[in-house]
């Protein structure tokens, strides 16, 4: 392969030191022909080139370009009619399955190269490529730069990242926000990719931008669009309505399969999800991860002045937030016969004295409420499992007082705190009901388990072999004991200071 070195050195050894063509062959070890080409190609560039005080066009373009080889008549040795015809049947076969709904199965470049290696075929997969991509290339389209003012339109999206949680590895969603004016990133963690979970993300990015973009622009997700009408509007979801008109700003969607009209949340996905993600993947909770996710944004935002400068610009022009929205999804259930509510195939438990009511459910981002008559009645973590039970021992305790029996192997008492097991397991295994009477006691009087846990502790320091209910009622009511003052040793620092008084009087005459 020559080089435009070796070029340079054939064209001034033969026109400036005078060297035979078979000379400079010999030295820089090339054929005599190719040394004869590019004599040859320089010396009709100079006739060309005119009188020497004009510009001279050929030979400067002869100069500078590099050593080229022509390969247009050159044929494809492996690529051969019966091989071609080959792969038109496959891509035949990709546009059947295309026009039958199939297009996730159709084969890809990779899987007709190895179809064809699987038959005998001799041939490397960028030659397949090439051919594929001389069948089926089409004009490709020109896209038309937007100018965007401050504050006027951000950009929204999911994303997926996989990261071990509490050493569980499993799927969670990142919402991704992208101002089209500064590029400034914001995202976070959720469970699911749902209404709450949507609703809430635009809350917190609000709440932590101190204001709100004139327009949000989203592709056809579930969440923003719930139907299509015709073939280009779209009807929007009451979730993104909701939010919309709480906050007082403009949505537009995408046109179907144009993920390039919001070109800087689609690549903002991409890159959060890397730059937060491809070293770090394993957090104790959800919150962690939320908080090692906000702390990678800020560094990536401030890394680039011209981010932090048109942000910083931006966020004068911004509308002012309101109060957070409560956001949820409002939902009706009855409580069935072992006090739970069902909610989206899981169960949560409430106080049984509202077996057979109908509880209005608030469902948020990340947690349950039920309400029952206006009042809230039970709050639970939102379980994304299916088919979970989360059950809380103080909900049941009306019916252990009259079931004292059915406590020792319920799946209350087992999810229940570890504390509260251990307490039971030490000290009331056979007493039942003096157990349900404490939980009683701690209900009623909001007696915290730390203070449980120390009382019992003190009962033993003191001695006590059994440990019932009364004798940690008894320490729980004693008030805290203040030593008295001693009269005989306040009497004495008084007549201390009267002796100081004289002493100075006397020291004075």
């Amino acid at each position: 392969m020559i080089t435009m070195s070796t070029k340079q050195q054939i064209i001034l050894r033969y026109f400036r030191e005078g060297q035979s063509q078979r000379q400079i062959a010999r030295e820089l070890h090339i054929g005599r022909r190719t040394v004869k080409k590019y004599i040859t190609a320089y010396s009709q560039a100079q006739v060309s080139a005119g009188p020497s005080d004009k510009l001279d066009t050929p030979l400067i373009e002869e100069l500078v370009a590099p050593p080229s080889y022509n390969s247009s008549n050159r044929g494809k040795r492996r690529l051969t009619e019966e091989l071609a015809a080959k792969i038109d049947d496959f891509l035949k076969e990709n546009d059947s399955k295309r026009q039958a709904g199939l297009h996730k199965q159709v084969m890809k470049k990779i899987d007709i190269y190895e179809a064809l290696m699987s038959e005998g075929f001799q041939i490397g997969y960028t030659s397949v490529c090439n051919y594929i991509r001389s069948k089926t290339d089409k004009i490709r389209e020109a896209y038309i730069r937007q100018v965007y003012h401050p504050a006027s339109v951000c950009e929204f999206d999911w994303g997926e990242v996989k990261l071990e949680i509490n050493g569980k590895r499993r799927t969670y969603y990142l919402a991704v926000f992208t101002s089209a004016y500064s590029n400034y990133r914001y995202a976070e963690l959720f469970h699911r990719q749902d209404s709450a979970s949507f609703q809430q993300s635009h809350v917190n990015f609000f709440t932590h931008m101190q204001g709100v973009y004139h327009q949000m622009v989203y592709d056809n997700m579930r969440v923003a669009i719930r139907r299509f009408v015709g073939l280009k509007e779209k009807e929007p979801t009451e979730a993104l309505l909701q939010i919309a008109t709480y906050y007082n700003f403009s949505f537009r969607f995408c046109n179907v399969a144009r993920g390039n009209e919001k070109g800087h949340v689609e690549r903002s996905v991409e890159y959060v999800r890397r730059k937060a993600f491809s070293r770090q993947d394993h957090f104790d909770s959800l919150s962690d991860a939320n908080e090692w996710l906000i702390q990678r944004c800020k560094q990536l935002n401030t890394a680039n002045s011209q981010i932090s400068e048109r942000f910083s610009h931006e966020q004068q022009h911004l509308y002012q937030a309101r109060a957070a929205f409560d956001c949820c999804s409002l939902e009706n259930a009855r409580v069935d016969k072992y006090a739970t509510v069902m909610v989206s195939s899981n169960r949560y438990s409430v106080p049984d004295h509202l077996v057979g009511k109908l509880l209005q459910i608030r469902l948020y981002a990340e947690q349950i409420q039920c309400s029952y008559e206006k009042k809230v009645v039970a709050t639970h973590q939102r379980s994304f499992a299916k088919h979970s039970w989360n059950i809380k021992l103080e909900h049941y305790l009306n019916t252990l007082r009259k079931k004292p029996g059915a406590l020792a192997g319920s799946l209350a008492l087992q999810s229940a705190d570890q504390r509260v097991q251990h307490i039971y397991q030490q000290h009331y295994c056979d007493h039942t009901k003096d157990f349900i009477e404490l939980l009683f006691y701690m209900q009623e009087k909001q007696i915290s388990l730390q203070k449980i846990e120390r009382t019992i502790d003190q009962l033993q320091g003191l001695g006590c072999r059994q440990i019932t209910t009364d004798k940690i009622i008894t320490i729980c009511q004693q008030r805290p004991y203040s030593r008295p003052e001693n009269r005989a040793d306040a009497i004495e620092e008084e007549s201390r200071k009267q002796l100081h008084k004289l002493a100075q009087l006397f020291v004075n005459h």
